[in-house]
């Protein structure tokens, strides 16, 4: 499930397998669903 987190004035969206911030819920819900719970090799 992704949660919204409140940072530097703006809402993010948080994968919460791995962590990974998305500004957009739609695109954190996508990559949620494809993750596979580790560490992200990128940084966004």
């Amino acid at each position: 499930m992704v949660e919204a987190t409140e940072r530097d004035g703006m809402t993010w969206y948080q994968c919460e397998n791995c962590g990974l911030l998305f500004d957009d819920e739609s695109d954190a819900r996508q990559h949620e669903e494809n993750c596979a719970g580790d560490e992200p090799d990128y940084l966004q």
